[in-house]
């Protein structure tokens, strides 16, 4: 049995389609993070896409420190995969990427291949 069939090979970086609301949509390069259990996106992003509602709040922990965040779902195209999943919602404008696909994605298919650009 191939454990491998089925799977999308995707790279450190990747190019995201977010889909808002309204049929808002933007494509981002995100950061692929393992070690995340939630994926993330910069809050100026989530306003700009229109979404929302806040579904609950999490403590997270992170380089930065502790912190309570908004959780919001989204729905994101990667690799030709649709996914609609939460996302933790923080201040990213100081970050490179502006969203990080975390676990919570990443276990729905996906392999990460370091060397792929």
């Amino acid at each position: 049995m191939n454990v491998f069939k089925n799977r999308a090979i995707i790279g450190l970086i990747e190019p995201v389609l977010f889909i808002g609301n309204n049929d808002r949509r933007k494509t981002v390069n995100a950061r692929i993070d393992t070690g995340a259990e939630k994926s993330s996106m910069d809050a100026k992003l989530a306003a700009e896409l229109h979404l929302g509602p806040i579904i609950k709040r999490k403590l997270i922990t992170s380089a930065h420190g502790r912190t309570v965040r908004p959780i919001m779902e989204a729905t994101v195209i990667i690799s030709d995969r649709e996914i609609t999943s939460e996302f933790t919602i923080a201040d990213r404008s100081h970050m490179k990427y502006k969203a990080l696909i975390g676990q919570n994605i990443l276990k729905q298919g996906f392999l990460i291949d370091p060397l792929k650009k």
